[in-house]
């Protein structure tokens, strides 16, 4: 399935997105080299990114009829507890808990290959209309940009 935005950090660590709607997100990692930290096991940065990812899309699914799933959402704030080491296919499953006009709140959890918890985040966003009065939007167009 593809992202409704094109996001280049997103594509260049090469997030799948498996599933969106109905307040809920998945996505999917195959963790590789450029993943890892010094342990190597997934970097938590990475962990982090999927989490974020995952809850914005659940926050933003509640406008699957929208194009582009309507208005888009900021991270206002984000906090991650880690459980256990990400390795192999990490799923990230993000679920939107409450919103209303302007905020949503999710929660989401990264699991594993063996689909044992690994992370697990709660996560406030905004929902953006337009830009501030004097800040312009930069396309995001396919490669290259």
């Amino acid at each position: 399935m593809e992202f409704p935005v094109h996001i280049p950090f997103v594509q260049q660590l090469g997030f799948q997105l498996h599933s969106v709607g109905d307040g809920e997100a998945e996505l999917r990692l195959t963790i590789s080299e450029q993943h890892l930290n010094s342990w190597r096991v997934a970097h938590g940065g990475v962990v982090m990114t999927l989490l974020d990812v995952a809850m914005a899309h659940a926050a933003r699914s509640v406008n699957r009829h929208l194009p582009d799933l309507g208005p888009g959402v900021v991270t206002v704030e984000m906090k991650t507890s880690f459980m256990r080491p990400g390795e192999g296919e990490l799923r990230a499953v993000g679920r939107l808990l409450h919103r209303s006009t302007t905020m949503a709140f999710c929660e989401g959890a990264v699991y594993g290959a063996d689909d044992k918890l690994c992370a697990h985040a709660t996560g406030t966003f905004k929902y953006l209309r337009a830009l501030p009065a004097g800040r312009q939007l930069k396309p995001l167009g396919g490669e290259g940009d």
